[in-house]
Formats: structure tokens, sequence, C-alpha cells
């Protein structure tokens, strides 16, 4: 099967950014370095030497999602069926970081979906929560990119998406509130239009009869 236009485009983009990030390392360690003497720090005392580096290493992980698209991350991996009815994932683990702050949030999400005609493999939809999961976000836009991402790929009856996160600029500094969660969703074709196949949904999530 021949890529679309937008494939190849992604497909592009994704390895410039390779290329670039191969250009760029150490850059982030040395930016590091520079930040912790203006926070007042030394960044060549004995807790802090490999610090820099350490912290490059770990945000381009943090990041990986912006070099994977996709595409390539399903695979291929749709099958023909005859089978029509909800399909749920549901605690799938969610870590990410708020493009705001640059800290982290994290939790759960539970994504479900009606084929039409055509199933994916379960680990795929994990795998494309992670993809988008692994960059500077927001949660509703990372709520929005996986249920539209599934709706372009399947088309499918309908999808939804649900997402309870803890984010750390909420517990850690401003309003300091500990115990507070954040639910966001995204509900298309028949999840949105019927309250019957929300009300479902929610109820498998929550280990509840409907």
């Amino acid at each position: 099967m021949s890529k679309t236009p937008r494939s190849k485009a992604a497909a592009r983009a994704a390895t410039q950014m390779v290329v670039s990030e191969a250009a760029g390392q150490g850059k982030i360690a040395e930016l590091v370095r520079q930040m912790l003497v203006h926070l007042g720090e030394d960044p060549g005392r004995e807790g802090l030497r490999r610090t820099p580096e350490r912290f490059e290493k770990a945000l381009r992980f943090l990041t990986s999602g912006y070099r994977q698209d996709p595409d390539t991350i399903l695979n291929g991996a749709t099958f023909s069926v005859s089978y029509d009815e909800m399909v749920v994932v549901k605690d799938i683990e969610v870590y990410s970081v708020c493009e705001h702050h640059m800290l982290p949030f994290f939790g759960k999400c539970h994504v479900a979906y009606i084929p039409n005609k055509r199933v994916i493999g379960l680990s795929k939809i994990a795998r494309l929560v992670n993809m988008y999961a692994r960059r500077l976000q927001i949660q509703e836009r990372l709520t929005s990119q996986i249920a539209h991402t599934l709706e372009e790929k399947l088309s499918p009856q309908g999808v939804g998406v649900i997402i309870e996160a803890r984010h750390l600029c909420m517990v850690m500094r401003g309003v300091e509130k500990q115990n507070s969660a954040a639910m966001t969703s995204a509900m298309l074709g028949a999840f949105r239009t019927s309250k019957q196949t929300r009300d479902e949904f929610l109820s498998l999530i929550r280990g509840t009869q409907p």
C-alpha cells in the first residue's frame, strides 16, 4: 500500500527532526549548566556534575513522540472483521509533560471505539497514547489527538477517549492542591450522538452495570 501525501509529509518531518536532534546533541546539557548558575548553584559540584547530561537524555526520551508518526506506530495493524460491538482499552498509564510549565502530568487513559468492519491491534492503542503523550502537551489536546487519529485511521462508527490526570503544576506550585485531578473527554461519532453508547463506555471503565 502506497503512503498518502500526508503520511509522506509526516515521514519527512520525522526524518528532519532526527537529523536536527543529532546535530543538537549536548546543546541542552550546556543550557542546563547555565541555568544552574543562574539559579545560584555550582554545576561543578559532585551532585550536579552529570546532571545536565542526565537531564538532556531524560528530556529527549520524554519528548520522543515528536520523532514518531501514527502510520509507523500502527504499521498496518488493522484487520477486517465482522465485529461491531464496543472495544475498550482502559487504564492505559499516561506520563506527559505540561507545555506551560514543563512539569509532569500523569494518570490513566481509557479508549473505546465501535468498529466499522475494521479493528486495530490492542497494543497499538497504548502505543498511540504513548506517542502523543511523549510530547510537550496539554491534556485537552492529548485527548483530542488520540480520538481523531483513531477516527482517521479506522473510520469507526464512533470513538471515545477519557483521560484522568494529576498535574504537578497544580500540586507543587500555584494553588498547591495535592488531591486535585483533571478529567477530559473526546467523543466522536456514535459516542457523541448516543447517550446509551456514552453510558455503556462509562460503565465499562468504572466496572459498573449500565
